[in-house]
């Protein structure tokens, strides 16, 4: 399988000039702060509606003033999650660029809140599905592009330049996070494991997570994980920055069903002429101004046997 690198360079030519190396690079590993209840209560005015950025499976997430400084704090559903302690154990060992901070958690009151940086531009989700209903310009070509790059350093970073190796396994468009600068932050590491080593490549015994659309067959099939899950996971989000849509898409020939984008893009490719298909996929948000070159490349590189 395409590494995620390989596929994130595909899509054009970036200007990486004020880059370095410095980005997967480990930082000495920092202990988180620890908050009292009281201050992520006064942060979020009493964990307000009005203060409601995000909600999903393990909790809600509230925009929060914590000094002079706008932080995200994620409150947990129960008291004792499993999520809590995995994003605890992974964010406190990782500092990268591309990977959303964790800057310190709270317990107590049966609850359990993490606080994190707060990324200012919503998720890359909210950016490709209906962006002006989202209150967003539709993304450019450019954008995209970097985007994907950003992503993929990220994922790397996890995988190989950690001194623990980790799965993050719910790679997707919604735990792809978009600053003011329209720069990529991966996020949501409560279903993050530790890679196992077996000889020939890094092993992941565990029951299936993850979220339909994004898990490989293989995964599926035989209810076991490897960081080849999460590249497959980034292959669907590389499909959507191109297309525009959703992971899970409406079955032509049933409109009972849905199927995954990934099989639609390995159906285009099994025509003997594709390109004609796959022009018509593009986002009409970039069609006409995207370089076509380009957007075949990583077209290709989506194409997952």
């Amino acid at each position: 399988m395409k590494s995620y690198l390989s596929k994130a360079f595909l899509l054009c030519q970036i200007d990486d000039r004020n880059s370095s190396g410095a980005d997967v690079t480990a930082f000495e590993s920092e202990k988180p702060v620890i908050f009292s209840i009281q201050e992520v209560e006064e942060a979020t005015t009493g964990f307000s509606e009005s203060r409601k950025i995000g909600e999903g499976g393990f909790g809600c997430v509230y925009l929060g003033v914590l000094g002079d400084k706008e932080v995200a704090i994620k409150k947990m559903k129960s008291s004792k999650s499993k999520e809590f302690f995995a994003e605890l154990k992974v964010l406190c060992k990782i500092h990268h660029i591309n990977v959303v901070e964790l800057l310190g958690y709270a317990s107590g009151n049966d609850h359990l809140y993490l606080v994190y940086e707060y990324i200012q531009n919503g998720s890359l989700s909210d950016h490709l599905h209906d962006p002006l209903l989202q209150g967003h310009q539709p993304l450019s070509w450019t954008a995209r592009a970097q985007i994907a790059l950003d992503a993929a350093r990220g994922i790397e970073y996890i995988h190989d330049h950690t001194k623990t190796r980790y799965v993050h396994r719910d790679i997707k468009t919604s735990n792809i996070l978009i600053d003011e600068g329209l720069r990529a932050k991966v996020a949501d590491f409560g279903l993050a494991k530790l890679v196992e080593r077996t000889g020939e490549e890094d092993f992941l015994a565990t029951r299936l997570v993850g979220t339909p659309g994004y898990l490989p067959p293989e995964s599926v099939r035989e209810l076991h994980m490897t960081y080849k899950t999460d590249v497959f996971a980034f292959g669907v989000v590389l499909a959507e920055l191109v297309t525009g849509k959703r992971a899970l898409i409406r079955d032509k020939q049933d409109l009972n069903k849905m199927k995954s984008l990934i099989s639609v893009v390995n159906e285009i490719f099994r025509n003997e002429y594709p390109e004609n298909a796959l022009e018509a996929m593009i986002d009409s948000n970039i069609r006409n101004s995207c370089p076509m070159e380009e957007v075949y490349k990583v077209s290709y590189s989506m194409n997952i046997p």
